[in-house]
């Protein structure tokens, strides 16, 4: 038996959507893994979850590297007693350059870390997860995963690529008591994208009018959603691939 009764991995959670999506779910009452590739950020997340009065503990991760996903899922499982419920948010943004300019060492960076990133965990935690009987998995994709994105040809690419993992894996674990799922949100005030906006300052108006609510989401609003996903309220949610954009996707 688990020590505790619901655990959550939450990859990349050193900052940013990560850090408040770890954050939700410790007020939610689950014992939550800390991931990240860098050991400051993430241990910066887990005093603030123990200041609240959360469960937290962290596992230093490179989820590009096979290996170290292993550990980590492994590591989780043997220091929680289980695990119920991963989020694999873990990701870079990538250059802004024109489509026939773009860089290879730049696309083969954000494919290792956005998409191949997604598969490895994905793999380590179907596997506990099927062993266990089963668990919920969201993964992180974007607004560009569901549409094209100018200029950001390698992000979009993964985030399609990652959607189209989630749903592969959402028809072949259904029936273990695996359910899927990805969420797409828009541009989110996190510093991921604040380093975007301070590259051009005006497009922080860009982004606002790509969304018919004209603003930019909290990223609570986003990690509340995540969260939502892998309770039993959405247990009949598989395979879907969730726009958090404000009505964007839906132009």
């Amino acid at each position: 038996m688990s020590a505790f009764e619901r655990v959550a991995l939450v990859t990349g959670s050193g900052s940013g959507l990560g850090r408040v999506t770890a954050m939700a779910f410790a007020r939610d009452g689950y014992g939550v893994a800390v991931s990240d590739v860098n050991p400051e950020f993430g241990v910066e997340t887990v005093a603030t979850i123990r200041r609240a009065g959360g469960q937290a503990s962290f596992f230093e991760a490179d989820v590009s590297q096979p290996a170290a996903v292993q550990q980590l899922v492994a590591d989780v499982a043997s220091s929680f007693g289980s695990l119920h419920v991963a989020v694999n948010n873990a990701g870079i943004v990538g250059p802004s350059t024109p489509f026939h300019e773009y860089h290879y060492d730049a696309w083969d960076r954000l494919l290792a870390v956005n998409l191949t990133g997604v598969f490895l965990c994905m793999q380590s935690e179907v596997s506990h997860m099927r062993a266990a009987g089963g668990g919920a998995i969201v993964n992180v994709s974007s607004r560009a995963g569901l549409v094209g994105a100018a200029g950001r040809g390698g992000y979009a690419a993964t985030k399609h690529g990652v959607v189209g993992l989630t749903r592969t894996a959402a028809v072949e674990y259904a029936g273990q008591g695996i359910r899927v799922n990805a969420v797409c949100p828009g541009a989110i005030m996190t510093p991921m994208l604040e380093s975007v906006l301070a590259e051009d300052p005006g497009s922080r108006a860009r982004y606002e009018e790509t969304s018919p609510m004209a603003r930019l989401a909290l990223p609570e609003e986003v990690a509340d959603s995540i969260v939502w996903l892998c309770s039993p309220a959405a247990s009949f949610i598989n395979g879907a691939a969730l726009p958090i954009d404000g009505g964007a996707a839906a132009r």
